[in-house]
């Protein structure tokens, strides 16, 4: 169950293994989530990060794909239930769900501050953020046309910070000679993070330098400033009160209900603690992977929510699947190993740590690319992502800034 990087990492670590695969999505193509954030900030197309699930198994006939919402499973007669009332049986299940974003107890903030987690969601941003230029340039009223143009990012994190940074190219150097009422260019753009720094997973001095990069983009930083309000025209973090019409949450993420599903043992947000072999604390048949999964690293630390982690867990389940039907001895506990961490603050900025080598800065951003350039999927996928860069750095044109799915 589940389309995502550990979903499709447990199906083609199976390839020749004399079994039939059921691949159940209630999405039709897979995403390629790092580059998300692309999209919602006009730079990237959907096609450029997402893929029909269909076309990445066409050449397995032994893999079944299934357009479907699942709303429970049966352990106990080991099946899977849809939401049209049908189900469907299993010898072995993975559960890869996935996760939505976490509002922390305020679940009615969520119509006023979108997170980012699916293609939906990055078109819903894209639009909004786009349409706040559109509105600004017709309103006639100096305040009303300040908080249209003030755009605030909750959370810290990876996520926000790369948003953040778009957000203020995007109005400073791509919408300038595009408007005639306004100056795109005086946005402003505030992150607002409840600890002591942004990137707090990451080490102090590439923490230190996204906050200066940030500013030098003109990204307002306001740390230790928890959000206790947000509402349509306004939030309210610390003791400051903002008027916007454009805030964007980066602030959390919470599981699939999948360990509702199975009466499993959770974290605090919402993910099954798996056994040392991923699979579900008393259900040996279900193997847990991705952000559905809370699994401890080497210095008992929760592994990251991240692609890699995803990929080495259902790698490592593929194997133990097959372990299984050669009734060999089960692999060794799964030991997430962490290939380093990357989050891009500007068209020229980024920021790498891998440990012994940490990176900022142009080169940084040179490698941040090529990675993420290397996991995307198809040559042309590849040719186009980088052209679009291309252009994104030579010329500050983002092509994407297609405004869908209506005004609202």
């Amino acid at each position: 169950m589940g389309g995502g990087f550990g979903g499709l990492s447990v199906v083609k670590g199976l390839a020749g293994a004399p079994v039939a695969i059921t691949l159940i999505d209630r999405r039709n193509h897979h995403l390629f989530q790092p580059l998300l954030y692309q999209v919602a900030t006009a730079s990237l197309a959907t096609s450029e990060i997402a893929w029909p699930i269909r076309s990445l198994v066409r050449d397995r006939p032994e893999v079944t794909t299934l357009l479907a919402t699942v709303t429970g499973v049966d352990v106990a007669t080991q099946r899977v239930r849809f939401e049209d009332g049908t189900a469907i049986a299993y010898d072995t299940l993975v559960l890869a769900t996935g996760a939505r974003h976490a509002y922390f107890g305020h679940d009615e903030w969520e119509p006023f501050a979108p997170g980012l987690k699916t293609i939906e969601d990055a078109t819903t941003i894209r639009r909004r953020i786009l349409m706040a230029f559109e509105d600004a340039e017709r309103e006639s009223d100096p305040a009303r046309q300040r908080a249209l143009l003030t755009f605030v990012i909750v959370g810290g994190g990876p996520t926000g910070v790369e948003l953040a940074g778009t957000i203020a190219e995007l109005a400073r150097h791509t919408l300038p000679p595009e408007f005639r009422n306004i100056d795109p260019g005086s946005a402003q753009v505030v992150l607002v993070e409840s600890g002591p720094r942004v990137l707090r997973g990451y080490p102090d001095s590439l923490s230190d330098y996204a906050s200066r990069s940030l500013a030098a983009l003109g990204v307002e930083v306001a740390l230790g400033r928890a959000v206790s309000e947000v509402a349509a025209d306004h939030v309210i973090f610390g003791d400051r009160r903002l008027e916007t019409r454009t805030v964007l949450w980066a602030a959390g993420v919470r599981a699939s209900p999948a360990a509702q599903w199975l009466g499993a043992p959770t974290d605090g947000a919402g993910r099954v603690k798996v056994a040392p072999d991923l699979t579900a604390p008393g259900h040996p048949q279900v193997f847990v992977v991705g952000d559905t999964a809370s699994v401890l690293d080497r210095k008992g630390r929760p592994a990251p929510g991240i692609a890699p982690a995803a990929t080495q867990e259902g790698r490592y389940v593929a194997r133990a699947i097959k372990a299984r039907l050669r009734r060999a001895s089960r692999p060794r506990p799964f030991r997430y190993r962490h290939p380093g961490s990357l989050a891009q603050i500007g068209k020229q900025s980024a920021v790498i740590d891998f440990g012994v080598v940490r990176l900022k800065g142009e080169i940084a951003w040179w490698l941040w690319g090529l990675a993420h350039i290397y996991f995307l999927i198809g040559a042309r996928t590849r040719l186009a992502v980088a052209l679009n860069w291309v252009w994104i750095h030579a010329r500050n044109q983002r092509s994407a800034r297609l405004i869908t799915q209506g005004k609202s």
